[in-house]
C-alpha cells in the first residue's frame, strides 16, 4: 500500500488555482481529494494521488514553477503536531533532527535527513527530502514544494541568521533556473543526486527565540503517545542504500550489507523472508531511476549508465528493453513528445 500524507500539504492550492483562472474542482475529483478536508490537520490522503495532482495542475495551468508559487500559500502550521515541536525547539539543529526522526507523523512516504556536511557547499551541512514511493511517478512539482517549504520553513525559525548557500535539485528543471534562484536568493544546481539545502552551520547552530519549553513538551508527549515509528522493512532499508549508493563502488551486495550492519547471508535470509532478494531490488531501484533520469533530466546516457551502475552503456540499452519494451533514446523522446 503506497503511503499517505496529511491533507494539509496541499493547503492553498484551490486558491492558487482559482487564482490563475482554473476550477480546481475537476483535477481534486480525478485524484479523490476532498476540497472540504484541505484544512484539517488530520485527514489523510495518497501521496502518490497529491504528486500526480501537482504535475496535472501545472500541466493544466501552464505554469513550469507550480510547486513553487503553492509553498507562497503556506505556513509551517501545514505539519500539524510537529510544527509546534520545531517552533519550540532549542537550535535549528534540534528541531531538524525532531524532524527527520518524525517526518512519518505528517507522511512516511517523505525522508527527511541532515546530512554533517555539504560537498557542495563550503562550512555548510545539506538537508535533503526524499519522496519516496514505489513506481516512482514524474516529481518535479512535489519536490520543488518541498524544497520551497523546508527553506521558508527554516528562514522562519532561523529570522536574520539563515544563511542558504545553495540549492540542488535531483531533476532538470522546466522553468528556468533564474526562477528558481530568485526565489532561493542562492544558486540552484540540477540533477543532482538529492533534493537538499546547502545550509551555513552557524544557520544549524542558531538558538531559536520565543521559546516555550512547556509547549515543545506537549507537542513531543502528543506525537510520542499517538504516532508509531516506521523504520521499514530490510527490503526498505536496503532499496534507499541502493538509491543512495547506485554508481558508487558501495552498492555490491557485500558493502550494502556493511553499511546496514548485517552479514550478507543475513541479510538475504531477511529479504527471502519478505518474498524478495538484493539482486530483485536492485534491479527495481535501477528501472525507477533510469525511468526518472531518461523523463526528468537531460543527463547524456553515458552518464545514466554510470549512476545505476551499469558496466556499459549497452546494458542499459539491453535493460530498458527488457524494462519497457523500447531503447532508452526512444523512451526520453517520447515523454518529451508527450509533454
Amino acid at each position: 500500500m503506497d503511503a499517505l500524507v496529511r491533507t494539509s500539504g496541499l493547503r492553498g492550492y484551490p486558491a492558487l488555482m482559482r487564482a490563475m483562472g482554473c476550477d480546481p474542482a475537476p483535477l481534486l475529483r480525478r485524484y479523490h481529494v476532498d476540497e472540504g478536508t484541505l484544512d484539517s490537520d488530520d485527514a489523510m490522503i495518497s501521496l502518490r494521488a497529491v504528486v500526480h495532482l501537482l504535475e496535472a495542475s501545472a500541466e493544466q495551468t501552464r505554469t513550469a514553477d507550480f510547486g513553487l508559487r503553492l509553498s507562497k500559500h503556506q505556513s509551517i502550521d501545514v505539519l500539524g503536531p510537529l510544527s509546534i515541536a520545531l517552533q519550540n525547539a532549542t537550535t535549528i539543529r534540534a528541531g531538524m533532527d525532531f524532524a527527520a526522526h518524525h517526518m512519518f507523523v505528517h507522511s512516511p512516504g517523505l525522508v527527511y535527513t541532515v546530512h554533517e556536511h555539504s560537498e557542495i557547499a563550503k562550512d555548510a551541512a545539506e538537508v535533503s527530502i526524499e519522496i519516496r514511493l514505489s513506481r516512482q511517478p514524474a516529481q518535479r512539482q512535489a519536490i520543488d514544494l518541498c524544497l520551497a517549504d523546508m527553506h521558508n520553513f527554516t528562514r522562519l525559525l532561523a529570522g536574520d541568521r539563515y544563511a542558504l548557500r545553495a540549492v540542488s535539485i535531483p531533476h532538470t528543471p522546466i522553468a528556468s533556473l533564474s526562477t528558481y534562484e530568485r526565489f532561493f536568493g542562492a544558486r540552484v544546481l540540477v540533477e543532482q543526486p538529492r533534493a537538499s539545502l546547502h545550509l551555513s552551520r552557524s544557520t544549524l547552530a542558531a538558538d531559536l527565540l520565543g521559546v516555550d519549553a512547556t509547549l515543545r513538551r506537549i507537542a513531543e508527549d502528543y506525537i510520542f503517545r499517538n504516532f508509531r515509528s516506521e523504520h521499514g522493512s530490510v527490503s526498505d532499508r536496503v532499496r534507499q542504500v541502493l538509491r543512495d549508493t547506485l554508481g558508487t563502488s558501495s552498492h555490491s551486495k557485500a558493502s550494502v550489507a556493511d553499511l546496514l550492519a548485517m552479514h550478507p547471508r543475513t541479510m538475504q535470509r531477511r529479504l527471502a523472508a519478505e518474498a524478495t532478494s538484493f539482486e530483485a531490488i536492485r534491479n527495481d531501484v535501477r528501472k525507477e531511476l533510469a525511468m526518472r533520469y531518461l523523463s526528468e533530466t537531460n543527463l547524456p546516457l553515458g552518464q545514466i549508465t554510470l549512476l545505476l551502475g551499469l558496466p556499459a552503456q549497452s546494458a542499459l540499452s539491453r535493460a530498458c528493453r527488457q524494462w519497457y519494451g523500447a531503447a532508452p533514446s526512444t523512451l526520453r523522446k517520447h515523454k518529451r513528445t508527450a509533454d
